[in-house]
């Protein structure tokens, strides 16, 4: 019997009491109305219908079988038998709250018996029972693996987002300090460029550095631009070095290709677009001797 007496056990005391309630019943009931012993035979009827029924269907359980048949004629005597104990309660004139309250214990018995066939349809055997404890122990410990792997996976990542936050935090207010000082050199610079004399003293500072058009005069010094710059286009390749006549040629049909005549930088600029080569020093020669 082993664990199955936690089942059993009790189906089979609900069903003894239920056989004894149905045969004191119905010797109570039916005595005084005929002998004894039809009496008798009629209790033992019910109670041995629904034994041997009840026996009947634990056989087939036991061979792994089932009828619907014994079950429904199993049902219908535990309804006599609850029927008569029911009836017996109704015409009895004591305790008639006594016997309905033990009326319904063949019906009880029936589930007991039914919750008993159930339990041994589902039962496992030991080493079942074992690797089915192992592989929830097993989806358990996967589950708590992958929770704490994905926890740290969490945790990791927030620490690399907070410092990457804090590094471009760091980046954006250098860059914001490097903009605000730039900007406080370049307006000292354009106050100083805009200033009273400014002009005057620089003018003296550049005469005979950066002629102007103006013989005598120097060009008006220019901030350099902040922003972005064009990249330097290759060097051309070197051609064959101009004489100094012919050099000075160049630079005075370059000057002089413009009225007024271009400045010294905008004619170096030209002189070099059209390829032509000279050192800075020869070009600046010229144009002093055309100029």
């Amino acid at each position: 019997m082993r664990a199955s007496w936690k089942t059993v056990l009790p189906a089979v005391a609900m069903t003894v009491v239920s056989m004894a309630l149905t045969l004191a019943v119905v010797m109570l009931w039916l005595g005084p109305v005929m002998p004894w012993l039809v009496a008798l035979v009629v209790g033992l009827g019910i109670d041995g219908g629904w034994l041997a029924t009840l026996a009947y269907e634990r056989r087939l359980a036991a061979q792994g079988d089932h009828s619907n048949l014994v079950t429904r004629v199993g049902w219908a005597f535990g309804l006599v038998a609850t029927g008569v104990l029911i009836a017996h309660a109704l015409t009895a004139e004591e305790s008639t709250g006594a016997w309905l309250a033990v009326a319904w214990f063949p019906i009880a018995a029936k589930a007991l018996w039914l919750v008993h066939s159930m339990w041994e349809r589902t039962k496992l055997t030991a080493s079942a029972l074992t690797q089915i404890q192992g592989i929830q122990q097993a989806a358990r410990d996967e589950a708590a693996v992958a929770r704490a792997r994905l926890r740290a996976q969490a945790g990791t990542e927030e620490t690399r987002l907070t410092a990457v936050t804090e590094a471009g935090a760091r980046v954006a207010q250098v860059q914001a300090e490097t903009a605000r000082t730039l900007s406080d050199a370049w307006s000292t610079l354009e106050q100083a460029r805009g200033g009273e004399g400014t002009n005057r003293a620089l003018t003296s500072v550049t005469v005979g550095v950066t002629p102007d058009d103006t013989p005598g005069v120097a060009s008006r010094w220019e901030l350099p631009v902040w922003g972005p710059t064009e990249p330097v286009a290759p060097a051309l390749e070197s051609g064959p070095a101009l004489t100094d006549d012919a050099l000075d040629v160049l630079v005075d049909e370059i000057r002089c290709s413009e009225d007024p005549a271009l400045s010294y930088r905008d004619m170096a600029a030209r002189f070099r677009a059209a390829g032509h080569s000279a050192s800075e020093t020869r070009l600046r020669a010229a144009w002093k001797r055309v100029a």
